[in-house]
């Protein structure tokens, strides 16, 4: 099989990728040939060896059955196995969850691990923990630890339960419009409208995303399937070829409103959930690919491992929080097919809105336990695009009132259509989101940027450093929640190293190295940081502006600390330690400090008892 470009650019890399990491993810977009990639590794650099390949669902154990199958001997592991592992075969595939004692056994035994789904590796939850701890403690030290997935984030707020616990390394493979342009995936055409009486306002987010329980009531009881059925029937017509679509749904109840109204209009539905048995899912999803069946209704299983090339309409009727959900489900319409040029993405969910396109989707490694807050804003990708920069992408809001009594309320870029009219009802009725939403309220890392750029040399030619050099300790006793914020974000852009970094692992090894050394230094002089409710940008710019919220101590010391730096390092340097302070104050003001830290990262007690 002739590989594509992506491919064979890691397969000619991949002896220096080993020799350089021990566990690492391989990451590229849904559709991309992440398991053809997975085949030709171990074909390649894998004879004669054991390999151990893992996932978390039963229809993705039968999907790498078909595709290993072909070129190896493997064995799927039974539920009730019993015995050694590898014997008579040399790729043992299966669930994290099945025939512990021969899995354990295999884990011991493997020349290589490779993990489908590797989003799903929780470094402290119940399913993968014990398989990565004995990997690290037992496995083979020349063996290798891969995963695989389109989205490497886990949105937690555990500092024992980040993704780069389980990784050392992110290796990217390919992006979403690298692959469109060698069409391999197609351009999605995204149609978003905001559904104006769906109130998620006050739904409990405690979780980290809206629960089903309440979220599945406040979609039935507003216009978002009405949006979702008005919008499908027209883009239906407008495909080149029959459409195929995929719907995806928070939950059975839902699911059921939905497919009526799909077939009362006349179209050909069906459902699938977690409950479907495997033979009559299967039989199901032959039928959607075949056409027989137009619509295929899904309570979240074709958000992963399902393959339908043919699907060329997604809408998406699920709101979440979850960035990893949007761009795994948008991901399934993308794959090529013949004489298909594109993906129709429906989307009243509010999700483009709120995360932007999956082809410009930026992932983190690292999370604190309210970030997902920020997605509670449903325009707040709308928002981050007034930079102040002159390339400012503004986006309007369509108000027309339509024959039915609702809004159009679709979501454009302004500067697109002809005098700016709706693509959808023909007419000019529409406001300026960022304008009208009060999305600029509030300061964003692009003006932060700027102001601290322009701010710190300015006032440190004017400083007198004999005053302030010394007075870290008396800026730190008695400093408000605020001015900690402050005070970290520049102790960070002082500690934080400033050379380049080659892969996101190594960046933040960097930045939490810098962040350790903060927190030695405040439990050695007993400062406490309590954890904040939220990290607000406003915090640190007062400090650099003189303000009414950062004291004078504080602001002026803080300052000493960046111009310091300023003028011993290059502009490049000053960039990327800048880059990494927002985030490590970030962290300190979400996470706290005290000598009650157990990070795995810093001992309060370890460091503390080396004194």
């Amino acid at each position: 099989m002739q590989l594509r470009n992506w491919q064979q650019k890691i397969i000619d890399n991949f002896p220096m990728i080993i020799k350089q990491h021990h566990r690492f993810i391989l990451k590229a977009p849904t559709g991309a040939g992440k398991t053809v990639l997975a085949s030709e590794i171990i074909e390649r650099f894998y004879q004669d060896k054991k390999i151990v390949v893992l996932c978390h669902r039963l229809v993705l154990l039968e999907q790498l059955e078909q595709a290993l199958g072909k070129k190896h001997n493997i064995h799927k592991l039974t539920p009730s196995e019993t015995g050694p592992a590898f014997s008579g075969y040399d790729v043992l595939l299966s669930t994290h969850m099945r025939a512990k004692e021969v899995l354990a056994d295999a884990i011991l035994k493997a020349d290589l691990i490779i993990v489908d789904e590797a989003h799903r590796v929780s470094p402290n939850g119940k399913g993968y923990k014990w398989i990565v701890d004995d990997f690290k403690a037992n496995g083979k030290k020349t063996a290798q630890f891969i995963g695989l997935t389109a989205s490497p984030e886990r949105r937690t707020g555990d500092q024992r339960d980040q993704l780069n616990l389980a990784f050392d390394a992110i290796i990217d493979c390919a992006n979403i419009e690298d692959l469109i342009a060698e069409e391999v995936l197609v351009q999605p055409i995204y149609r978003p409208h905001f559904v104006h009486d769906l109130d998620l306002g006050g739904i409990d987010i405690s979780s980290g995303d809206f629960p089903v329980s309440t979220l599945a009531p406040a979609i039935i009881q507003s216009s978002m399937i009405d949006y979702a059925l008005w919008s499908y029937g027209e883009e239906r017509l407008k495909l080149s070829k029959k459409p195929v679509s995929a719907w995806f749904c928070p939950g059975i109840d839902v699911a059921e409103v939905t497919l009526k109204s799909i077939q009362q209009s006349g179209i050909k539905a069906a459902i699938v959930t977690a409950t479907t048995p495997i033979k009559e899912r299967m039989a199901l999803l032959a039928a959607h690919e075949s056409g027989e069946i137009e619509a295929m209704v899904s309570i979240g299983v074709l958000a992963e491992g399902w393959d339908n090339p043919h699907c060329n309409i997604i809408v998406h009727l699920r709101p979440t929080l979850s960035k990893v959900l949007w761009g795994q489900s948008v991901g399934r319409g993308l794959r090529s097919a013949p004489d298909k040029d594109k993906c129709i993405v429906i989307d009243v969910s509010s999700n483009w809105s709120t995360f932007g396109p999956v082809e410009k989707l930026e992932w983190s490694l690292w999370s604190h336990r309210r970030s997902h807050h920020q997605f509670m804003n449903r325009f707040n990708w709308i928002g981050q695009q007034q930079d102040g920069e002159d390339d400012n992408e503004v986006y309007l809001l369509c108000e027309n009132k339509l024959a039915n009594g609702t809004r159009c309320s679709l979501i454009y870029k302004k500067n697109t259509y002809e005098n700016d009219t709706c693509p959808v009802c023909g007419t000019y009725a529409a406001i300026d989101i960022y304008k009208e939403q009060k999305l600029d309220s509030t300061l964003n890392e692009n003006k932060l940027h700027s102001l601290f750029f322009e701010r710190i040399p300015e006032v440190y030619g004017d400083m007198n450093m004999s005053i302030w050099n010394g007075l870290g300790k008396m800026a730190w006793k008695s400093a408000t929640q605020k001015e900690q914020v402050f005070l970290t974000f520049c102790m960070a852009f002082k500690e934080v190293s400033g050379e380049p970094t080659k892969s996101e692992s190594d960046y933040w090894d960097v930045a939490l190295a810098a962040e350790a050394k903060i927190r030695g230094y405040l439990v050695e002089n007993e400062f406490q940081v309590v954890k904040h409710e939220d990290f607000n940008l406003e915090d640190i710019a007062d400090g650099m502006l003189a303000g009414t919220v950062i004291r004078a101590l504080r602001a002026n010391y803080g300052i000493s600390l960046c111009g310091e730096i300023f003028e011993s390092h290059t502009g490049a340097e000053c960039e990327r330690k800048y880059q990494k302070a927002v985030k490590i104050a970030e962290r300190v003001a979400m996470i706290g400090c005290s000598s009650q830290d157990n990070l795995p990262y810093f001992n309060a007690s370890d460091y503390l008892a080396t004194r």
